[in-house]
């Protein structure tokens, strides 16, 4: 049981440490993509900077609140799911 339980957990911490960080790169490149695209659009055509702008705001918005549920969605899977009962790991580790 101990090697079944320590390869889950470490299984689960790598699911864990791998999700948000892709999650958040990705944020990042759409990010960095949107506010290129709004200042070439600014650059193109000054008089629209405001309605840009706006939805330039609400775009970025919307990509931080995904990395924010990969956030949640690890936090779930790591310690509502996954985290094995008080019982197990001192069975764990008391084994030899």
């Amino acid at each position: 049981m101990h090697g079944a339980l320590g390869a889950y957990l470490a299984i689960l911490a790598a699911g864990a440490a791998f999700g948000v960080p892709i999650a958040v790169l990705g944020a990042a490149l759409g990010q960095g993509r949107a506010g290129a695209a709004a200042l070439e659009g600014i650059a193109r055509q000054p008089e629209a900077a405001g309605r840009i702008q706006t939805a330039m705001i609400i775009a970025l918005a919307l990509i931080e609140s995904l990395a924010i549920y990969a956030l949640l969605v690890s936090l779930i899977i790591l310690f509502v799911i996954g985290l094995p009962t008080g019982r197990d790991v001192m069975s764990a580790l008391t084994a030899k």
